[in-house]
């Protein structure tokens, strides 16, 4: 630990100021997440694909015609889940030379405003999208979702400079709740647009543009809260070698930090659990608005409700994990949550179309257990990283963050194409959270903290 991040941690009213600033962030990008990535835009750009490849075709028609992407066949119904899948191969290359970069610069607060600010501004962008457009589409969630994955390196890297051991899953768990609120609350008077759009005078079609459009505008103003309440740090002692640029240097360490792993069994043992379980999470939360729209049958207002329900069911859920973490210890907390997940898959593969009563129970069921895993998963695996290089190992975290994950994505993408049908494609993602939770039950835990060199909490 460095004498700065040491001194602002041995000071309770500093560290509570920054920590508060920091929860700000999770408030700011969440609109983005919840707005455009879970709910609108995933439909909102299968419909203009749909248009694109079957002009005219109602918005509840079925579309057999693919599109041509580079002179590959895609089927309109997958191009959004590819789309996330290709942001994530390009994340996997580019996200962990930006951790190493960091973590060599410093000047964290800097660096996670201007990449909030890139990916807000593409996420506004995406109000241009009309018609069949599908192009622009792609683009721009490109854009925005790996500025996102940039900002959140760092973000969850400034957790370990503002938090201790014995709190970071606490911090890590207000962090995930304040996001949920903040995200759920875009997200209801988005509702009351896209619901209410003719008493608006807009189309549907509008209505949606514009609340994408509030996603990107709401995602930078409040980025500015810890741009100006956070603390640049000094970059610690790693300096670029002789001769050797920052950005070469930043490759070089990706490399090295491959190597390095090896000697951190548990901690990588856990990025592959992460990894598997991860993706399970992150595609079930993305395809879950495509599914209800186009396998259940549900409307945009059901469907909008419906997630909104699981952002403030899951402000209590990360609460409430949060609490379960103090007794039993994140590692347990996780796998338990796992078997829940394994049962919202189940649920959703049997759940009967047009039935919204028992989909929002789902909702429930998966408001509980998502801020949970996702906000302990952060703290715990904080308590893993060598201390000062921060942002050098979240990189490889946030390559299978929230909004970037690839496997899960591409296999949904894949059985759809091959069925047509999306309960297959749900259920095949069990394999994601079985695999996950098996591996994560072989992490010794205690063991990691003290081969990272960290303190030990008084709960593992």
């Amino acid at each position: 630990m460095t004498e700065s991040a040491a001194g602002v941690l041995d000071e309770p009213v500093a560290r509570r100021r920054e920590q508060r600033s920091w929860y700000v962030y999770d408030w700011a990008n969440s609109a983005y997440v919840t707005t455009t990535l879970t709910v609108l835009f995933g439909p909102y750009l299968t419909s203009v694909a749909k248009q694109a490849a079957c002009p005219g075709i109602a918005s509840d028609g079925v579309c057999r015609t693919n599109l041509s992407v580079l002179g590959v066949p895609v089927s309109p119904g997958s191009l959004a889940l590819y789309t996330v899948t290709v942001t994530t191969l390009i994340s996997a290359l580019i996200l962990p030379v930006v951790g190493a970069l960091i973590d060599r610069v410093g000047r964290k607060r800097r660096f996670l405003a201007g990449f909030a600010w890139v990916g807000a501004l593409a996420a506004s962008a995406m109000w241009f999208v009309t018609g069949n457009d599908w192009v622009l589409g792609v683009l721009l969630e490109i854009v925005a979702s790996l500025a996102l994955g940039c900002s959140l390196v760092v973000y969850d890297a400034i957790l370990i400079d503002i938090a201790g051991p014995d709190e970071r899953d606490a911090v890590s768990s207000r962090g995930w709740a304040v996001g949920y609120l903040g995200g759920g609350l875009l997200l209801a008077l988005n509702l009351v647009l896209v619901q209410g759009h003719a008493a608006f005078g807009l189309s549907q079609g509008s209505a949606v543009r514009l609340s994408l459009l509030s996603a990107g505008i709401w995602w930078a103003g409040f980025t500015v809260v810890p741009y100006l309440g956070l603390r640049d740090r000094p970059p610690g002692d790693v300096v670029p070698e002789p001769g050797r640029g920052f950005l070469a240097a930043a490759f070089g360490q990706l490399a090295a930090t491959l190597r390095d792993l090896r000697g951190y069994p548990q901690t990588l043992r856990f990025l592959v659990a992460y990894l598997f379980f991860n993706d399970g999470i992150q595609t079930v939360i993305y395809a879950a608005s495509i599914f209800a729209a186009e396998e259940l049958g549900l409307e945009q207002g059901q469907l909008i409700t419906s997630i909104l329900l699981v952002q403030f069911v899951a402000f209590g859920g990360a609460l409430l994990f949060g609490r379960i973490a103090a007794r039993t210890g994140a590692h347990r907390a996780i796998l338990a949550g796992l078997v829940l997940w394994v049962g919202v898959v189940a649920v959703g593969f049997v759940l009967p179309a047009h039935r919204f009563g028992l989909f929002l129970a789902l909702a429930v069921l998966i408001g509980v257990v998502l801020g949970g895993t996702q906000a302990l998963s952060r703290s715990l695996y904080s308590q893993l990283v060598p201390r000062g290089r921060e942002a050098e190992y979240f990189s490889l975290y946030q390559s299978a963050e929230r909004g970037t994950s690839w496997s899960g994505t591409l296999l949904f993408g894949l059985v759809f194409q091959l069925t047509h049908t999306y309960r297959a494609a749900i259920v095949a993602l069990v394999v994601f959270f079985v695999l996950g939770g098996v591996l994560l039950a072989r992490v010794d835990v205690r063991r990691g903290i003290v081969e990272a060199g960290n303190q030990v909490p008084a709960v593992v």
